[in-house]
């Protein structure tokens, strides 16, 4: 006996409404990630990042291989690199990338240095010849705090080179 087609309209209904879910906390996700980097790219007329899945699986493959000791490891890969980590298990996107940005303050274009910390990934976002970007995140076991990364094609801080 087939169903009625009330039933045919609504489960049509509810899968589109879960598609639309997935979709939107997707592109929620990657927006936490992108438009505090965006905006600081668009601030220097430098074009925006542009999401790229194949960037994401890979920095979701790295955070996997954190997920144990959390441990502030780069993956030596083929693209640029940011790696964050904080405490307990709140930390978002945004503040991850807004910790990388707040490094700004210390790098002076003139002199293409720091001035006194690390500015190493305020200088990947703004990388001019950068045009895509993937990032991830983990909770680490036994409570060992969030770990969160961006992977960043093609990649930048060449030594002698200025970002932009």
């Amino acid at each position: 006996m087939a169903p009625p087609k009330h039933m045919n309209v609504v489960s049509v209904a509810i899968a589109a409404l879960i598609l639309l879910v997935s979709c939107c906390h997707a592109a929620t996700y990657q927006q936490q990630f992108m438009a505090p980097q965006n905006a600081v790219r668009a601030r220097l007329r430098l074009k925006p990042l542009k999401w790229d899945a194949k960037l994401a699986r890979y920095a979701q493959w790295w955070a996997n291989q954190r997920r144990r000791d959390c441990d502030l490891i780069h993956s030596n890969g083929p693209y640029g690199e940011n790696l964050f980590w904080g405490s307990g298990n709140r930390w978002s996107p945004v503040q991850a990338a807004n910790g990388w940005l707040s490094e700004g303050r210390s790098y002076n274009y003139y002199a293409n240095s720091c001035k006194a910390e690390m500015c190493g990934h305020y200088t990947q976002i703004v990388w001019r010849n950068t045009q895509r970007i993937g990032c991830a995140h983990v909770i680490c076991n036994n409570g060992g705090g969030v770990f969160l990364t961006c992977n960043y094609d093609p990649p930048g801080n060449f030594l002698g080179r200025k970002p932009y």
